[in-house]
């Protein structure tokens, strides 16, 4: 049954759903459509900056649908610069469907079903651009993520239900200095197909954001999904998802660190990162301290701008 899915031509259908959610709606349709969208998938317009449904023209626009500036106020955001920056929050609207340190370089995509951390986030790569040569072992890879004595590796999975705010927010205070993009599959990410795919997550059309923060490595990763063509970056003018065309187990490198911009792009916590159409998964791995704590629960559902994890 699984090599039978894989076969299913989830990028061409994806591709067609994105130009079906381009098409602009009669005023008339738009409420009926949307208000079954919003009845079946439990959405919040309380929450939207703007309520009426006649406002959005196609349904692209209303999975993209932006929020009130109150709805999510994100915890911590006042607290002093030493507290803000070992403080991190859930970059989006979602379910947590897992959390905890890295062990052996494999990372739990859902409870018990792991995939390998090198073929997710690829070879390491330099802030020059140059990749690092194949890491030979699992603490050879560990090691290049991990670089100051004492940190531990961590990881947190979001996943993102078609009713939830598809916009997703910088989880902290760091600096992103690279973009690597795997064209990939549009699988369903949905948890049940979490358990019944390994490594689905590898499979899958993805965007890894690195960089660091305070305590060294971080990266924010945003998978894509069958009906989720669309990942969008908002500093990222060159970065084109869902393209016809892509060889299997092949990405694109983009370095952020230029002769005119040595640091990256700089990015302050809860600021506006990025975009879904419909529904996905955002994985963060980054290393910390020893005593970092997750304020979590696995299966726990979490909203844009309240904890993850402090030190």
């Amino acid at each position: 049954m699984v090599a039978l899915y894989k076969t299913v031509p989830t990028r061409l259908l994806s591709r067609a759903w994105g130009r079906l959610n381009q098409v602009e709606l009669p005023h008339w349709l738009r409420r009926p459509i949307y208000s079954l969208y919003i009845w079946t998938f439990g959405v919040n317009m309380k929450e939207a900056a703007v309520e009426d449904l006649h406002h959005y023209r196609n349904l692209s626009e209303f999975f993209r649908r932006k929020l009130k500036p109150q709805a999510r106020p994100v915890c911590g955001l006042h607290s002093v610069p030493a507290l803000s920056w070992s403080f991190q929050i859930s970059p989006s609207d979602g379910k947590i469907l897992n959390f905890g340190q890295v062990k052996n370089c494999e990372v739990e995509q859902v409870k018990g079903v792991t995939y390998s951390l090198e073929s997710f986030l690829g070879p390491r790569t330099s802030a020059e651009d140059l990749p690092f040569s194949p890491a030979t072992s699992c603490s050879s890879f560990r090691s290049q993520l991990v670089t100051r004595e004492g940190n531990e590796l961590y990881h947190c999975v979001i996943y993102l239900a078609p009713g939830d705010y598809h916009c997703f927010h910088s989880p902290t205070d760091w600096t992103i200095s690279h973009r690597r993009h795997f064209p990939g599959s549009l699988m369903s990410v949905n948890p049940g197909m979490a358990r019944w795919i390994k490594e689905l997550f590898c499979h899958n059309e993805r965007v890894v954001l690195t960089g660091d923060w305070k305590h060294g490595f971080f990266s924010l990763t945003a998978v894509g999904a069958t009906n989720v063509g669309s990942i969008r970056i908002y500093f990222d003018r060159d970065l084109h998802t869902n393209s016809p065309r892509y060889s299997k187990g092949s990405y694109n490198d983009f370095s952020f660190v230029t002769h005119t911009n040595k640091e990256g792009i700089p990015m302050r916590k809860g600021e506006h990162l990025g975009e879904f159409n419909l529904g996905s998964t955002i994985v963060l791995i980054f290393e910390a301290p020893k005593d970092f704590n997750f304020q979590l629960k696995a299966g726990q559902k979490i909203r844009f701008g309240e904890a993850l994890g402090s030190l």
